[in-house]
């Protein structure tokens, strides 16, 4: 057996089948979509067995990019986990088949309680199919698995179409990456979305500050003290220029003149800086995306500096 080539058939054979049910999406799923937008109450995503596992990952989509979504067991459902509907609900019942007994079996009280219906299902005539509102077409011709049997391509149609169905929402709502930060405080991803300048700068007794008459003996021992990277100079409370310590190697180029240099001779007056409200990543890009990439990023409220981001500090907040 080729094992590698008939991995690649299983690929071939699935792809295939997606393209099918892509071509079968009509103006159902806007409808679907604009029930979820105007749904007063929760999405509720049910099914059984492999269809229950792929609802439980479109209920974790839906939830995080902005739409309450929970998900109900079916079994459970029949068994008081029902009490969890509401008549201002949406109710997203996934079965292939359309006739999973399980899933069938809770929608005369999904229908009692008043709440939108739902289905995904390759079987549009099915009793699931009859009783719901929508129909969301999942329907594969070939599964994958060599018997025909296990869900394969099903399953991936099912978990692709409630993806088209998060991403619509997410258009629709114009969710952005703020938003989704809110849903992911955790982890790198959280991070990176919800670090603000603020967090990560130097500011108070930590910046190295010197005027323009300082003598560049002064500038190197506060540069050297505070570890920066770089001293800001200040005048009357306004930043009026920068010496980072790739300008005091130049400096150096002419050792003669060196130590008679002042601030205000080496200092960069043209600075780019930021607000302590933009977000970390946009202080990241401001350092990284220009023609010569800068270490230390002045933070300015005004003309006041009020603190310092060094790259460093940047890389190991939102990385």
């Amino acid at each position: 057996m080729d094992i590698k080539k008939f991995a690649k058939e299983v690929f071939d054979i699935e792809i295939k089948e997606l393209k099918k049910v892509r071509d079968k999406i009509g103006s159902e799923l806007e409808r679907t979509a604009n029930i979820i937008l105007e749904c007063k109450g929760k999405v509720v995503i049910t099914g059984i067995g492999k269809s229950g596992i792929v609802g439980k990952k479109i209920a974790a989509t839906l939830a995080s990019t902005g739409t309450l979504t929970i998900f109900m067991n079916s079994a459970e459902g029949l068994h008081g986990d029902l009490g969890m509907v509401s008549k201002d609900d949406v109710v997203i019942a996934i079965s292939n088949s359309g006739n999973s007994d399980e899933v069938i079996s809770i929608l005369p009280s999904i229908k009692k309680i008043g709440a939108k219906l739902i289905a995904m299902t390759g079987n549009k005539n099915s009793k699931l199919g009859v009783e719901a509102d929508e129909i969301l077409d999942i329907g594969v011709e070939k599964e994958a698995c060599p018997m025909n049997i296990a869900p394969t391509s099903s399953t991936t149609a099912t978990i692709v179409m409630g993806d088209a169905l998060a991403a619509t929402l997410i258009k629709l709502r114009n969710f952005k990456p703020e938003n989704f930060a809110v849903y992911h405080p955790g982890g790198s991803l959280g991070r990176r979305l919800l670090m603000k300048v603020k967090d990560v700068m130097h500011s108070g007794d930590r910046l190295a500050i010197v005027k323009k008459e300082t003598s560049i003996d002064e500038i190197l021992m506060t540069m050297t003290k505070k570890k920066l990277g770089a001293v800001c100079v200040v005048e009357d409370e306004k930043m009026v220029g920068i010496i980072t310590e790739g300008d005091i190697r130049r400096a150096l180029g002419n050792k003669e003149e060196f130590f008679s240099y002042r601030a205000s001779d080496i200092m960069i007056s043209k600075f780019t800086s930021i607000n302590e409200d933009q977000m970390a990543v946009d202080a990241l890009e401001l350092m990284e995306n220009r023609e010569s990439q800068i270490s230390v990023l002045p933070v300015l409220e005004g003309e006041k500096l009020i603190g310092i981001v060094r790259i460093h500090d940047l890389l190991n907040s939102v990385n």
